[in-house]
């Protein structure tokens, strides 16, 4: 038996949630509280993804699988804390809300089909 995939879609839902509250707050890329918030959240949801099956993610082909995975080695093993500000910002900005849209899909798509049809 397979492990349900659906507890780690809400939470990758759920850290993207909490990005939005952090930037209400303020520009990440200035204030190194938020930035870190920001950061953990990410590592949160970047690891969440790695738990989504392959062919799941393959019907959602414009999201950066592969890279995302990346962005959590780097920020996992990025001691010396050269990762920049405002690209995790852009990351923030433009990449979380596609992210955010493909995982609310899958969990829709797999809704509609887990409910029978009269």
């Amino acid at each position: 038996m397979t492990k349900a995939w659906q507890p780690y879609a809400h939470h990758i839902l759920d850290a993207i949630s909490r990005i939005y509250r952090i930037q209400v707050r303020g520009d990440l890329s200035v204030d190194e509280i938020l930035y870190d918030a920001a950061l953990r959240n990410l590592q949160t949801l970047s690891e969440a993804t790695q738990r989504l099956p392959d062919e799941l993610k393959l019907g959602f082909p414009e999201i950066p699988w592969r890279e995302i995975s990346g962005f959590r080695n780097i920020l996992v093993h990025d001691y010396l804390g050269t990762i920049d500000p405002v690209v995790v910002k852009n990351v923030v900005d433009v990449h979380v809300p596609e992210l955010e849209k493909a995982v609310r899909r899958m969990l829709s798509e797999e809704d509609g089909r887990a409910r029978p049809t009269d």
